[in-house]
């Protein structure tokens, strides 16, 4: 199993351009401030730090979970821009479309070969995601969604991949296909590390995770005027008297702790300064906070969005030099694997 220990950050510390990620969104809506704190803020910093970023929008993998990809040209583009806004810089990091990588879809044939039935079926992972799916019964796709992550990662032979933990089996997968290969046909992959996020959970406007299916989360791309509306919409309780206790006052806290991540203070502290003045209070706050920390990221993204060719120009870009090492690997595969007539 993997295990994450202090040394890895200390090896990315010392030696950024030894590790290259994979990591990326499927394009099913807005980003929110969830995927911010969770992710992108720490994409951000593994991009300042050196390390190789490889960045997919999984537009395939919309289909996980639902019958059709609708609007699929606009969420891509949206997601792009959000990309963009936060600060993901694509002159240092390769963000590219998963459907224009042909080469990197084709490993996924003997890479099904390397696991079993069982080993997918036991997947915790799976097993939640096909629980919440859209779907009214299982796909193919969904089944074998671990095994389509390991072709993500091990296309470009991606070595570090940043996770929360819920997502540990699905890299779980992905160091087993590598080992797999590896032993049947040669080296040819990198058994990749978990970097385990140590981003807070974000609580929505409803107490409960910030999700995009629970229509409890503040868009990126929100207006300060809609984020206003959506936080007095919030989910408090009876008492007054404003504490932080995510236990026992799930809507209270998520919003104290919404605060205090925008504002980079201690949630406790956040609490303390309110006190008695009650949620109207907080709710004021909270709206401040978050509107003052997103003006730069809005300001950035409707910058971008005045130009309408760079989207295209930026997954082209993407698109190119992750074909190149898509068809570079799929060549070793298939050297290694004695398929090359």
């Amino acid at each position: 199993m993997i295990t994450m220990t202090a040394p890895l950050e200390d090896r990315i510390a010392a030696a950024p351009g030894e590790f290259r990620v994979l990591t990326g969104d499927r394009p099913t809506g807005p980003l929110h401030l969830g995927h911010y704190f969770g992710t992108l803020r720490n994409r951000i910093e593994l991009q300042r730090s050196g390390v190789d970023m490889f960045v997919i929008v999984a537009d395939y993998q919309v289909l996980t979970d639902r019958d059709v990809a609708d609007r699929l040209v606009e969420t891509v583009d949206a997601l792009v821009l959000d990309y963009l806004a936060a600060g993901l810089d694509p002159e240092r990091a390769t963000v590219f479309a998963h459907s224009a990588v042909p080469a990197l879809n084709q490993l996924l044939l003997p890479f099904l070969s390397l696991v079993t039935v069982p080993e997918l079926q036991r997947n915790p992972t799976v097993k939640d995601e096909i629980l919440h799916a859209r779907q009214r019964s299982v796909s193919g796709l969904m089944f074998t969604y671990p095994v389509n992550q390991a072709a993500d990662i091990l296309f470009c032979k991606g070595n570090l991949v940043p996770v929360g933990q819920d997502q540990l089996p699905h890299v779980e997968v992905t160091r087993t296909v590598a080992r797999r290969f590896n032993e049947r046909y040669g080296q040819v992959f990198p058994v990749p590390e978990g970097l385990l996020s140590t981003a807070p959970v974000l609580a929505g406007t409803d107490g409960w995770k910030m999700s995009k299916s629970r229509d409890n989360a503040i868009a990126l791309s929100a207006t300060p005027d809609e984020t206003a509306r959506l936080v007095r919409a919030a989910t408090t309780d009876a008492d007054r008297h404003i504490t932080y206790d995510p236990e026992r006052r799930p809507g209270v806290s998520g919003l104290v702790h919404l605060a205090a991540l925008c504002l980079g203070r201690d949630p406790h502290d956040v609490a303390a300064e309110i006190g008695g003045a009650g949620a109207a209070a907080l709710k004021r706050m909270v709206t401040e906070a978050v509107n003052e920390f997103l003006a730069p990221l809005r300001e950035r993204r409707a910058a971008y969005a005045k130009d309408p060719g760079l989207v295209r120009s930026v997954l082209r870009t993407g698109n190119a030099r992750a074909n190149a090492i898509a068809d570079q690997t799929l060549g070793e595969v298939r050297e290694a694997m004695s398929t090359v007539y």
